[in-house]
């Protein structure tokens, strides 16, 4: 089986206990782990795969949480690394009474954000299947182009990569426009995930169909675009098609879509997925919603629960018919 590496933040969500509506008692907040690309790396090493981590953390008590927490879901922190001149990014988050969620970030700069492109051990490449990313690695200078680092490194050892656009607008500073380096690295990958909502940020003065067409003019094989618990739209060189995501009631939407493509990442290094098959997998019309039905359970599961890390599943969370 092939490993998972994602790339990018490890970040501390605070929950708050006002879940909707106005009430008086006082707010409070609770830590969980979590992070985009952490979510992911959980969730895959939870289902059995080797997942490493790949970034950076504060040496502060927010930091130590986030690595025991990594390695408590068995994800490989040997490529985690620390710093004292930031403090871990923190995620204030909030719900609504359907569980919908929203942010507000301390994050600039922060750990995260200092990791280089030479920072890199070349060794975390060996026997790699895929190489995951998110966009919160391109909202400055210095982590951008520790990403795009990573993305060529990757290519160079024929490790597929995966983006999740996660579009987080508040990340990006004022004024900045996220499109054009977002464009930069969906050039880049093999298999791209994204929300209705990011799919019609992508649509400026476009069409879908026109996106799309970019897309799979470069290097994209597979795209994966998922609208909640609506059906999840799939789209190849060869046609399209849709998976239905199993019913469940919604307690907290965080990391959902992380548990979601976390899922299918650790479908593809199950079966040993790399850029050489990749191809025949998209084309293997079976071989392919049964990935899709697999990891549409994973985000079921993960929204039922609170949290993000703690509302991820192992294998024996999951329907005995879908497990691996």
């Amino acid at each position: 089986m092939l490993k998972v590496i994602s790339f990018g933040e490890a970040l501390v969500d605070m929950l708050s206990n006002h879940i909707g509506g106005a009430t008086d008692a006082p707010e409070a907040f609770t830590k969980f782990p979590g992070g985009a690309p952490a979510n992911v790396a959980a969730t895959v090493g939870l289902l059995g795969a080797p997942s490493y981590m790949v970034g950076k953390i504060g040496n502060d008590m927010f930091g130590h949480f986030m690595r025991q927490s990594l390695q408590a879901a068995q994800v490989n922190t040997d490529y985690l690394l620390e710093t004292n001149e930031a403090h871990t990014a923190l995620a204030f988050v909030s719900l609504d009474e359907t569980g919908e969620r929203s942010f507000t970030f301390y994050r600039n700069p922060s750990a995260d954000m200092l990791y280089t492109a030479d920072e890199y051990d070349d060794a975390c490449f060996d026997n790699t299947g895929i190489f995951h990313l998110c966009s919160n690695t391109l909202t400055a200078e210095g982590i951008k182009a520790a990403t795009m680092a990573g993305i060529e490194k990757a290519q160079a050892n024929n490790v597929l990569i995966s983006f999740d656009v996660n579009l987080r607008t508040n990340l990006w500073p004022e004024g900045a426009d996220p499109l054009p380096p977002i464009w930069e690295v969906l050039e880049q990958a093999d298999l791209i995930k994204l929300s209705v909502e990011e799919m019609e940020f992508l649509c400026q003065g476009v069409t879908e169909a026109q996106v799309i067409e970019r897309m799979l003019s470069n290097k994209a094989q597979l795209i994966l675009l998922t609208d909640g618990g609506a059906p999840l739209r799939y789209i190849t060189r060869q046609g399209e098609g849709q998976v239905t995501p199993p019913k469940t009631t919604m307690v907290d939407s965080t990391a959902a879509g992380d548990c979601f493509i976390g899922g299918f990442l650790f479908k593809l290094a199950h079966q040993d997925v790399t850029t050489n098959n990749f191809v025949e997998l998209c084309n293997n019309t079976a071989q392919l919603e049964s990935s899709l039905v697999f990891a549409t359970h994973c985000g079921a599961h993960a929204v039922s629960k609170k949290g993000a890390f703690t509302s991820l599943p192992t294998m024996a969370d999951l329907p005995e018919a879908v497990r691996v």
